[in-house]
């Protein structure tokens, strides 16, 4: 390989989430939860950025544009950005937008948390697939509004959606939003074509406005196809794309995001709502421009690096730590494990797993919304001498439960 994934790299000091957040964020209130090892000693699989460098073609862009030595008000201005990235998605998903529905926000997060109030009114619901990306719920909350969860099937630790149920409660009156996450988080599924067909025809058939999460459409494994929503519903104009290179490029802090809004009226919404009247960072500019027109080769590499890492752990967890079941996810890097049988008696394994091995997941409903209890999100996004350490923790102390 032309770029080092198994570099480990010290966070420590750079007012990282994932090193100096962790408390605040998963135990809130409890900051001074006792863990067996100092912090610097914690196998961190949890918060959905990677441990990985950045690409250097992206760090070079960002070093030519700071030698430019003036860092003022910076908007999208000239057609280089949508070019770049236009540019991606007509190669890597046959997929192309006009330049006027492109616009900007500094994460998909903020943009649904957006988007939720100015699509809803008071007295209307929002639906979407469980379990869920907690923040789905937070941004209803947030704006006041109903959820309703549809309840995906699962089989062989495979999990589908459950079209009678969606399409039933898709035809509620008062649900006007769909929340659709393509590939999905936390279960990493690729939608096939049918699948993507069949929730179509069901949001079309009852007009609902379809906000279409696709922040991980980038990182699927060898041999999977990602089929943006917007391809499947080429002429619906209440569809919303999140897109973003954040994920993709290990650059979420440059907080930046792509939002593909078809309808006028709610595009000049947006806009006009926007806090930052449409202000960016200029450094985040130039690192998503160049990652979208300098990291082809790189993301390429990082894929392979990561079929492996699932590899390993399905392996490892189907042999070490009875009970366990999980299978490859098919895109994003983040593991979905199923451990209601491993005798641990928790529905905390996010505590458990910290407090007994040093080791730091997400799980349950806590952090997800809904079917989400005895499951945990480990993100294998690191180098695979960290993916193995933090399993073998993890193996360790789930064969001390299992053995009293």
């Amino acid at each position: 390989m032309k770029y080092d994934f198994d570099e480990i790299i010290d966070r420590s000091g750079t007012d990282a989430e994932n090193v100096e957040g962790f408390r605040q964020y998963m135990f809130p209130g409890e900051e001074d939860i006792e863990l067996p090892v100092p912090d610097e000693q914690l196998i961190r699989m949890w918060v959905a950025d990677m441990e990985f460098a950045v690409a250097p073609e992206i760090c070079e862009a960002v070093r030519e544009r700071i030698d430019r030595r003036i860092f003022g008000y910076t908007a999208v201005f000239d057609s280089g950005y949508y070019e770049a990235f236009g540019g991606w998605c007509r190669k890597r998903y046959g997929w192309e937008f006009p330049r006027e529905q492109l616009v900007f926000s500094q994460g998909v997060v903020p943009a649904i948390y957006e988007l939720v109030g100015d699509i809803t009114a008071p007295g209307e619901k929002v639906l979407f697939l469980t379990p869920a990306y907690g923040p789905f719920k937070h941004a209803c909350r947030y704006n006041g509004r109903e959820f309703i969860c549809s309840a995906m099937k699962e089989a062989g630790g495979r999990f589908t959606v459950d079209m009678a149920d969606l399409e039933e409660k898709a035809a509620d009156p008062d649900v006007k939003l769909l929340i659709w996450c393509n590939p999905h988080n936390p279960t990493g599924r690729v939608w096939t074509e049918e699948e993507l067909q069949a929730v179509a025809a069901a949001a079309s058939e009852h007009d609902l406005w379809v906000i279409s999460d696709e922040i991980h459409c980038d990182l699927t494994r060898s041999g999977q196809r990602h089929i943006p929503m917007g391809r499947i519903m080429s002429g619906y104009d209440k569809l919303i794309t999140c897109m973003a290179p954040s994920k993709t490029f290990n650059i979420a802090g440059m907080m930046f995001s792509n939002v593909i809004i078809r309808n006028e009226a709610l595009r000049k919404t947006f806009i006009r709502k926007d806090k930052l009247g449409g202000m960016v960072n200029p450094l985040s500019l130039e690192a998503c421009r160049a990652a979208y027109e300098r990291g082809g080769m790189w993301l390429e590499e990082l894929r392979a690096y990561l079929d492996e890492n699932f590899r390993f752990a399905v392996e490892y967890i189907s042999e070490n730590i009875p009970g366990a079941k999980c299978s490859i996810s098919e895109a994003t890097y983040l593991l979905w494990v199923d451990m209601r049988d491993c005798g641990i008696g928790t529905v905390d394994l996010s505590r458990f797993f910290a407090e007994k091995a040093g080791v730091l997941v997400e799980s349950g409903n806590k952090l997800f919304v809904d079917n989400a209890e005895g499951f945990v999100r480990i993100n294998l996004a690191m180098p695979r001498a960290l993916v193995r350490e933090g399993l073998e923790r993890m193996a360790r102390v789930a064969a001390e439960v299992s053995k009293r």
